[in-house]
Parts: structure tokens; C-alpha cells; sequence
């Protein structure tokens, strides 16, 4: 990655506004200080989206190792605890709608803080849950509330730091912190599950948690001086048909695709019969792919394609034959080859989604309340997605048939919808041009 920061907004005989990246919440940003930030600063910022998003995304995507155990502790059905982790996902984007603002009203740090506080109450909490429903509150909304008021507004901030020709990759690096938190996470469950029991394990990455806040509530630094925010719902938005069409599309998409998160473990261990000693492995694999599969689509979108919806597409398109193709395993080698290669298109399908709003969304200042939009649609399709598939692995007395039907099915439906979105906004750039 180019190491230069983004120094526009700071020179003092330039009066033109930095423009915010795909993620920020409401470009332009104006200055904060009369010099540029160093390079260290801006790297710092990357560190710490990195740690927020270890604790975000990295536990949620260790969430099948939890869906095991909690599903054998507490007799509960697959539907019922993957409602626990859907209820979380949802409220990372949810609530991301509305705290990314955060940055904009100048209550970045407050901000933080509050999220971070409820995700290390919410983890202690769930250490000692004993009920499906106290650990529903406690993993699902406490720690699912703590994550959404961290996710938007970092990468927001990220995203002030760096020039358009660099923000993407300072972002997909931040973004790697899912993957090193998803294997790290299911690592602490390993070695210290046998050991110390499901309460202290949990604890362990409470802990985890605390030393991550710690280190970002210390070197976070807003660039940006407060102002105004925009409305929440730009309503002529859907009046555009590529950014109807891409809503639909990535609806779609993320309705299926997080189903192989939450199962893959139940999937080894029950139908494979992998061993629960090996089963750790299938988390951390799906989760370690993610290191390139975030980092190099989005390199090749910003650097050499040049626009991240094209890339985005036959991602999508991929990861939904490939949940077809998740039929025809049989074999714990299979599976690991098979994981490998789903693994690094979803994750490159979770990197480049927001980004893509950039490529139906020419005017800039439109960007932060269309990005929110979507963030608002696909929380209800991370909601629904993994409970269905769970009553449908129910429904087949635990074979996978329907639900991977509805995954891939779900997925390869979404891309061909996110095609017909690029067609128009092509046909939509020709007509303006003419």
C-alpha cells in the first residue's frame, strides 16, 4: 500500500473539502488541524479499526463454535441459537446506521467507549449465562449493541486519514481484523475449553476484549471537526434503479451467504464426523482465508479494475455455486479445501459490499445516508438468513440439503440482480454523458 496520507484537507491554501470515502458518514470532511497528521497517526487509526474489528466481525465469525456447544448444553433447536448470533449481526449494521454520525457530531471517543463498555459487559455476562434467554441478552443484544456503536464510526474514521487512491486498502487492512479474530478466538476456545470449562474460556476473551479497547481508546484520534449531520433516508435514493436493484442484490447476497459461518462446525462434527478435537480448524480456516480474500479484491478494485461493483459480482456469483458445491463433500480433507476457497470469496463479498455503493453513488455528499440505507437492509437479511437455515437443517432431521439450496440459491439470485445493477448505472452514465 502507498503510504501517503491524505494531506488535502490541511493545506492551507487549498479551501476544497476532503471527499469522504465510501464508508465515512457524510462527506465532505472539513479540517480539523493546521497540519497534516503523520504517518504513524494515520497508521494507529488503521490499528485501531483493526482491534475493533478483531472483536466485532472476529467473534461473530468464530459464532460456530458456540452454536455447537451451546446447541448440546442448553437442548435448544439449530434455529433458536442461531438467533443469538443473527440478533448480534444485525445490530452491527443496524445501529452502525446511526452511530457512524458519531464522527460527524465530534463524539467519536464517547462513542467508542460506550460500545466498548457493553461488549466487555455483554461477553462477562454471557460467561455466566446459564438460560437460553439470559444469553440471548447478554451475547446477542448487549454485546451486539456494543458492536454496532464501534464498526461504523471506525471504519468512518479510517477512511479521513487516507486519499482516494489509498483509503480503500487502509480500509480493507482494518477490515482484516475479522480474520485474525476469528482465528484467534476459536484458539483461546482450544486450548482452554478442555481446561477450564465454557465460563472461564469466555472470560479469557473478555479480557481480550478489554485489552483491545484499552489500545484503541488510547491512540484514536479524529481528524475532522464536528458539524452537521444529513438526513438518515434519502427516499429519491430507491428512485434510482441501480440503487434499487443493488439493494435488492445484496439483500440477496447476505441472506445466505453468512449461513456456512454458523454451520460449518455442526456440519463437520455431525455430518462428516470430524473429530472435536479437529473441528476448531474449520472455524479458524473460513476465518484466515479472510487475510487476502479482504486485501486482494479490494486492491484489485481500487488499482486495477477501478470499480468495486464489477469485482463484486462474479465474487458473489461464486461464493453461491460454491454453497451448491458444498453438497458434494465428503471428507474432512474435502471440507477443508472446500472452506479455503468458499472462505476467501465470502470474505472478499463482505469486503467490497459497502465499497460498491461508490459505484452507483456519484455525488459525494449523498454517500454517507446511501451506505447507511443499505446497512439498514442487510441487517434484516443477516437476521433472517442463518435461523432459516437452521430450520431447514431441522426440517431434514439435520442433513444440510435445503438449507445449502437456500444459501446458494439466495447468493447466485443476488448476483445476477447486482449484474442487472451494473448494466443500468452503465446505461445511466452513457445517457447523462449524451
Amino acid at each position: 500500500m502507498d503510504n501517503s496520507v491524505d494531506n488535502s484537507v490541511v493545506d492551507p491554501e487549498k479551501t476544497e473539502a476532503v471527499e469522504s470515502s465510501e464508508i465515512s458518514s457524510s462527506p465532505p470532511y472539513p479540517a480539523m488541524e493546521p497540519t497534516s497528521p503523520s504517518r504513524w497517526t494515520a497508521y494507529l487509526q488503521i490499528l485501531a479499526g483493526h482491534l475493533m474489528i478483531f472483536d466485532t466481525f472476529g467473534y461473530i465469525g468464530s459464532w460456530g463454535l458456540f452454536q455447537s456447544y451451546y446447541i448440546s448444553t442448553l437442548g435448544r433447536s439449530q434455529s433458536d441459537i442461531s438467533w443469538i448470533g443473527s440478533i448480534q449481526l444485525l445490530l452491527v449494521f443496524f445501529v452502525g446506521t446511526f452511530s457512524g454520525r458519531s464522527l460527524d457530531a465530534g463524539y467519536l471517543r464517547i462513542t467508542l467507549a460506550i460500545g466498548c463498555a457493553l461488549q466487555i459487559l455483554g461477553i462477562f455476562a454471557a460467561a455466566s449465562a446459564t438460560t437460553y434467554w439470559q444469553l440471548l441478552l447478554a451475547q446477542g443484544i448487549c454485546v451486539g449493541l456494543g458492536d454496532g456503536l464501534i464498526f461504523c464510526p471506525m471504519i468512518s474514521l479510517i477512511s479521513t486519514y487516507y486519499d482516494d487512491k489509498n483509503r480503500a486498502l487502509a480500509v480493507s487492512f482494518a477490515a482484516a481484523g475479522a480474520a485474525t479474530g476469528g482465528m484467534v478466538f476459536p484458539a483461546i476456545a482450544k486450548q482452554l475449553l478442555p481446561r477450564l470449562g465454557e465460563p472461564w474460556s469466555v472470560r479469557v476473551m473478555g479480557f481480550v476484549f478489554v485489552f483491545n479497547s484499552a489500545i484503541t481508546l488510547l491512540v484514536v484520534k479524529p481528524r475532522v471537526a464536528a458539524r452537521k449531520s444529513g438526513p438518515l433516508v434519502e427516499w429519491t435514493a430507491f428512485k434510482e434503479l441501480p440503487y434499487s436493484l443493488y439493494a435488492i442484490g445484496i439483500f440477496l447476497t447476505l441472506w445466505g451467504l453468512y449461513f456456512a459461518y454458523y454451520y460449518i462446525s455442526i456440519f463437520g462434527s455431525h455430518v462428516i464426523h470430524v473429530p472435536s478435537a479437529q473441528s476448531f480448524y474449520l472455524i479458524i480456516a473460513i476465518n484466515g482465508i479472510g487475510i487476502p480474500g479482504r486485501i486482494f479484491p479490494a486492491w484489485l478494485a481500487a488499482r486495477v479494475i477501478g470499480n468495486a461493483l464489477h469485482v463484486l459480482i462474479p465474487l458473489t456469483f461464486g461464493a453461491g455455486v460454491l454453497l451448491y458445491f458444498w453438497r458434494l463433500v465428503h471428507s474432512y480433507s474435502g471440507l477443508l479445501a472446500w472452506i479455503i476457497v468458499y472462505g476467501f470469496f465470502a470474505n472478499a463479498v463482505q469486503s467490497l459490499f459497502v465499497g460498491s455503493v461508490g459505484s452507483l453513488t456519484k455525488d459525494r455528499q449523498k454517500m454517507g445516508v446511501r451506505v447507511g440505507m443499505i446497512f439498514t437492509i442487510v441487517s434484516f437479511a443477516c437476521l433472517t438468513g442463518p435461523p432459516i437455515a437452521g430450520a431447514l437443517i431441522d426440517l431434514r432431521g439435520g442433513d444440510f440439503l435445503y438449507a445449502q439450496i437456500f444459501g446458494g440459491t439466495a447468493v447466485v439470485l443476488g448476483s445476477c440482480v447486482l449484474t442487472i445493477a451494473a448494466i443500468a448505472s452503465s446505461r445511466q452514465i452513457i445517457l447523462n454523458e449524451k
